[in-house]
């Protein structure tokens, strides 16, 4: 292996991004004791393949070469290495817990198409995307807790929800330090907007309408991610998943109000909280 890979700190980029970053809870008390070490291991190593992939002193063939590498670690199929302890952990839990590889497998590879892409056509073009970049999440904690009498469509549909949402919410940092434009081309062509206007201080007409064209549909799947905790076989993770519900809900209102163009928009700590209270609640009544 090329000696410039031998150190953890030569391999993983962290981006200063942790779970307090995130739009939903990671790994809360909500959840069953004996897993949340399970859940901090996926979330570190999605955390850890998330932030090669967002480097921008990387390039593109590096990314693709060091995510290959993770995932021959989480397959058990290299010999341990400290450049890939997050990988190496991640394979040992899905072995203790018997979970597929797939949901990291998917992963990897959005994040590989992530270091070669950063244009979608459409909205189907974007939801290809989000099937490998933010379901897996949700999938994997349902084969974690027993899965769904439902399957995992209601899951899905919450997790594409949730990663449009983050799209929307750094559609600027996400342009400006990578290159990369989650917005579907054919609506930005339809209304007009340029990728150069989420460069400006605030969104522009054009910029608007194809946020709010986005969050129509993130709506729409929202309609399917309702369903997700009455469906679940575990009850900590229906009154998780439920809270997640909720604050999903609330951004969405957020981002019609607001413009992401013109700073981050986010919940704040009280609105976090009283999205908890009212998802744990639904599921308790």
């Amino acid at each position: 292996m090329n000696n410039s890979l031998t150190t953890q700190n030569s391999v993983e980029t962290p981006s200063g991004k942790d779970a307090a970053y995130e739009n939903f809870p990671v790994g809360s008390w909500l959840l069953p004791a004996h897993l949340r070490p399970h859940i901090a291991v996926y979330y570190n190593f999605a955390r850890a393949i998330d932030d090669i992939a967002d480097n921008p002193d990387t390039g593109a063939d590096e990314k693709i070469k060091r995510l290959s590498e993770f995932e021959r670690a989480v397959l058990g199929e290299i010999n341990p290495d400290p450049a890939y302890a997050t990988g190496h952990s991640m394979c040992g839990s899905l072995k203790e817990t018997g979970t597929s590889p797939q949901h990291c497998r998917d992963l990897i590879d959005a994040f590989k198409q992530d270091a070669v892409k950063g244009r979608y056509d459409d909205w189907d073009d974007l939801m290809q995307y989000c099937i490998r970049s933010a379901a897996p999440v949700g999938r994997y904690l349902l084969d974690l807790h027993g899965g769904s009498v439902d399957g995992y469509g209601p899951s899905d549909a919450l997790c594409n929800a949730l990663q449009v949402i983050n799209h929307l919410q750094d559609c600027q940092d996400d342009f400006q330090t990578m290159d990369r434009v989650y917005l579907p081309g054919d609506w930005m062509a339809e209304h007009g907007a340029t990728v150069e206007e989420l460069s400006q201080n605030a969104a522009t007409p054009g910029i608007r309408s194809v946020i709010d064209k986005c969050l129509d549909a993130t709506e729409d799947l929202m309609v399917e991610a309702r369903r997700l905790p009455a469906g679940l076989k575990s009850k900590r993770l229906a009154m998780e998943s439920a809270f997640i519900v909720r604050i999903a809900d609330a951004l969405i209102v957020k981002l019609r109000n607001e413009d992401p163009v013109a700073g981050r928009v986010q919940l704040s700590k009280p609105g976090f909280i009283w999205c908890g209270i009212r998802g744990v609640g639904s599921v308790l009544l």
